[in-house]
């Protein structure tokens, strides 16, 4: 028998019993569309979780003053100073893209006809490069107005909408800081949000480093910032920076330096465990709508007895006879992987027209490996039906009622 002939044989048997044969293969339909959602599911959420981690700074370095001697004189010695983050520049040139400081002081202006309390963050112009900030509006900070210690201010979104209504009316406004005068040139946000687990507030001022010194006690850099310029040489660059930082201060300084590598790994290692266990659900459920098949072709096999040894009698070999019902097997389980695979491709597809903040990839390793996985299916679980099909006694089945 060609295959052919025994595809359009098993094509008729299946439709001879169409419910019969639908939820059958509606085990596999489900299995399908289940693998392919979940490894879509799975790469979704890792990309978008890296993705966040990945937009407060690429290949991000931090350091800040973690522990000193007890002497306040001593103290405040040990504390980062700008001399270092020019030494780090200075030093590493050619392995990092920028390196910026921070310094942190708390102002009062009048919102709404009340004074109140805001965080004013001195920087240059190397800032928002590092941390990857959002301009609304205006221009940042360039290295002149850092340089000549303008009195120019950058503002928050909230802050900026709290002040003077939107973003765009705030650059050029006039604001009080410190008893001064600053004049607003642009607005920001953070590309991602860390919900004030930055130095970032909602309601933060920027302003020249240079100028934010003279309101400042004691010069602290916290923390620095560096951005290193290639992703391999992040871990590296960190150990390297502690290094400097130490040999510039006494020995019973401490700094704490770090980069975001840790946390991308664990979430990399998380999204391939909940991926592994997810596949491995999705098998199981895969296997066990191949047990059904080969539960119902072992019925169909019983119920064809008469029809397999009218075959065998008028000339079918058992060869022949074990193509038909292993082709109806691998039919019903292909057939069925097919339409979860369109289930499982379509899914993601219709989430692509209703938001553009998510990207929804679709793994073409995920289904080809649904389809494989059907046609093996099909294959090992239509094998004993079909084998016991071959096996029948011609004389035997045509006697059977």
């Amino acid at each position: 028998m060609y295959f052919g002939e025994s595809f359009r044989f098993s094509l008729q048997a299946l439709s001879a019993n169409k419910i019969r044969s639908f939820l059958t293969a509606l085990g596999l339909v489900i299995g399908n569309a289940s693998v392919i959602l979940v490894v879509t599911i799975s790469i979704t959420s890792r990309d978008y979780v890296l993705d966040q981690i990945r937009g407060v700074g690429s290949n991000l370095i931090s350091a800040q003053f973690s522990a000193g001697t007890t002497s306040a004189t001593q103290v405040s010695s040990d504390f980062i100073k700008l001399a270092d983050v020019d030494a780090v520049r200075q030093q590493f040139g050619s392995r990092i893209i920028a390196a910026t400081s921070i310094m942190t002081n708390n102002g009062r202006v009048l919102i709404n006809g009340k004074e109140q309390d805001v965080r004013v963050l001195g920087t240059d112009e190397q800032y928002p490069l590092v941390r990857n900030m959002l301009l609304l509006s205006g221009h940042f900070l360039d290295a002149n107005e850092v340089e000549q210690r303008q009195k120019v201010a950058m503002l928050t979104e909230k802050l900026a909408q709290k002040l003077y209504g939107n973003t765009a009316m705030a650059v050029g406004q006039v604001l009080k800081l410190f008893g001064l005068q600053f004049t607003v040139i642009g607005t920001f946000k953070e590309r991602t949000a860390t919900f004030g687990q930055s130095e970032i507030a909602d309601e933060t001022v920027l302003i020249p480093i240079t100028e934010i010194k003279l309101f400042t006690p004691v010069e602290r850099i916290d923390p620095m910032y560096v951005q290193a310029r290639y992703s391999s040489d992040v871990r590296p660059l960190t150990a390297a920076i502690k290094q400097v930082l130490e040999s510039r201060h006494r020995p019973g300084a401490k700094f704490e330096v770090f980069n975001l590598s840790g946390i991308l790994e664990a979430a990399e290692k998380i999204a391939r465990v909940m991926t592994l266990v997810l596949v491995t659900v999705s098998t199981i459920a895969l296997i066990i709508s191949g047990i059904g098949i080969m539960n119902i072709m072992l019925v169909t096999v019983t119920e064809r007895t008469r029809e397999i040894g009218l075959r065998m009698a008028v000339g079918a070999s058992r060869k022949a006879v074990l193509e038909q019902f292993l082709t109806e097997a691998v039919v019903l389980s292909v057939g069925g992987g097919f339409i979860g695979i369109l289930i499982g491709i379509s899914i993601p597809l219709s989430v692509r027209f209703l938001t553009d903040q998510i990207r929804v990839p679709i793994s073409p390793v995920s289904i080809v490996v649904a389809f494989c996985v059907s046609l093996v299916v099909g294959v090992v679980f239509g094998m004993l039906p079909a084998n016991r099909a071959a096996r029948l006694n011609p004389t035997e089945a045509l006697r059977y009622e």
